[in-house]
């Protein structure tokens, strides 16, 4: 009796365990995974399936933010001749650009979405960032750091996005605003932004760099 009772209770476990891991693909596109879908939100572009806005799980240090965005604002600050401050309403007037781009994280998923926001580069240029600048560091309304250097942002014309799908960033994806960091893992793509630092420190590690994660973070390494 007692081995059919273990017998047992490892196959109740074990298939728990498998559906935790097919409903938490978010590329698996089956039903589970779709209704994870908003009111709203697009679930194809240009013949692109689109993944869910709200990843398989919250990987985040702090647990998901609930930002205010009453108070809130975003601070360009650092190695800059004009510290800028700019509300969330300030920010969806600034010209408006679209991406489709794949997260990768290091967990082994990947999300395809279509984000929209705004552009780093013109954003990080209306604050006039001196010539010394070569990092520019995100921070996190959780504390969290990550940073990426200013020239890859300008080669990559980066965006800072606060729509994902076409509905507002939800908070498990960092509202109000992502880095969407292409071809960088997703570590890089700091959430809930609220300072943007200009640094001439080329070395800066973040929080999960300074724990051991590679400064680059390339997907194809």
């Amino acid at each position: 009796m007692k081995k059919v009772l273990l017998v047992s209770l490892f196959l109740t476990v074990f298939l728990s365990f498998c559906s935790n891991i097919i409903d938490d693909n978010p590329d698996s596109h089956s039903s589970a995974s779709l209704a994870q879908f908003r009111a709203g939100e697009i679930k194809e572009y240009q013949g692109k399936l689109l993944s869910p806005a709200v990843g398989p799980r919250d990987n985040s240090i702090q647990g998901v933010q609930v930002i205010d965005i009453n108070t809130y604002t975003l601070r360009v600050t650092g190695l800059v001749n004009n510290d800028l401050v700019l509300t969330y309403p300030q920010i969806l007037e600034l010209t408006t650009y679209k991406r489709l781009i794949t997260l990768y994280c290091v967990e082994g998923w990947d999300a395809t979405i279509l984000w929209e926001g705004i552009s780093l580069v013109e954003l990080i240029e209306r604050a006039n960032p001196r010539s010394e600048a070569v990092t520019v560091i995100f921070h996190a309304a959780d504390g969290y750091t990550t940073s990426l250097p200013w020239s890859l942002i300008k080669e990559k014309q980066l965006i800072l996005a606060y729509k994902a799908n076409e509905i507002v960033l939800p908070p498990e994806m960092g509202y109000p605003l992502i880095v969407v960091a292409e071809d960088k893992l997703g570590y890089k793509w700091a959430r809930w932004v609220t300072k943007i630092e200009l640094s001439d420190n080329k070395d800066y590690k973040g929080y999960w760099e300074s724990r051991g994660y590679t400064n680059e973070a390339d997907i194809n390494r």
